[in-house]
């Protein structure tokens, strides 16, 4: 019964020492299908009319992560990367929860990877994570055991806010915010059951900023069902020094009603 376990039964909390989102635009018909049962493509039409959906790629040096019972003492450090699509979720009510689906994870430790895929289905791998801040500059070079998600990338922390990247498909910074990862929800399908397991996240004093980046490398798009696509890249936000955490995960059936908190 391991799917029980992936529910992620602890809530959980850390401090983010530094977060990084690049959200990446592409065209919804390559991404509808890694949206699973229950779940809508979360989309924004630009001024010219043209739709798109969205991949989060995501970097966090996270401080003292540990279940929320315990204190941050007990904590561990870990560099954690991901890619997510940003999906949307109707409830019975008519209310629209937007939230995160995740593609596939990385950690610099097993340890990481070992619990974080026992208790979630977040896929977790192992990978060499390098982090530095040197000057205004922030970078890390992630290299992936598999090759399928190296990222290098460096962000401009003294030119914050910037402006959008050359060839954004949003009209204006506000529209971006919206699509400025991770977003208050996470969402995994759960065939065995047919329902979602719904995690929300709790943050405090959340104020991400816009950040100029250089992506020298990138090789998610270049495998899977993403190869050959060409993603743009759409906002780049950065955040730092702030609490977060999230809940035990909620199941609910493909309605959105709930059916009970994991325990």
């Amino acid at each position: 019964m391991r799917h029980l376990l992936q529910r992620h039964p602890f809530a959980m909390r850390t401090h983010f020492a530094h977060s990084l989102v690049l959200t990446y635009a592409l065209p919804p018909r390559l991404l509808t299908p890694l949206v699973p049962p229950g779940l809508a493509l979360d989309t924004y039409t630009d001024p010219d009319g043209t739709e798109h959906g969205f991949v989060a790629a995501a970097v966090v040096d996270t401080r003292a992560l540990r279940p929320a019972a315990l204190p941050a003492r007990l904590g561990r450090d870990f560099i954690l990367t991901g890619y997510r699509v940003f999906t949307r979720f109707p409830t019975p009510g008519g209310r629209t929860m937007r939230g995160l689906r995740i593609l596939r994870s990385d950690t610099d430790s097993r340890m990481m990877a070992l619990g974080g895929n026992a208790f979630s289905r977040y896929h977790y791998r192992h990978a060499r994570i390098g982090t530095r801040v040197v000057g205004d500059t922030l970078e890390f070079k992630v290299v992936s055991g598999d090759g399928r998600a190296d990222l290098h990338v460096r962000a401009d922390l003294g030119g914050a806010p910037a402006a959008l990247p050359a060839g954004s498909p949003f009209a204006d910074a506000r529209a971006a915010r919206r699509f400025a990862g991770p977003l208050p929800y996470t969402f995994e399908y759960e065939p065995q059951t047919r329902s979602m397991i719904v995690v929300k996240a709790t943050r405090a004093h959340w104020d991400p900023v816009p950040v100029a980046v250089e992506v020298p490398r990138l090789t998610f798009f270049d495998h899977g069902p993403l190869a050959g696509s060409r993603p743009v890249l759409a906002n780049a936000f950065h955040v730092a020094g702030l609490d977060y955490g999230w809940h035990a995960g909620e199941r609910r059936d493909l309605t959105g009603a709930v059916r009970g908190a994991v325990r």
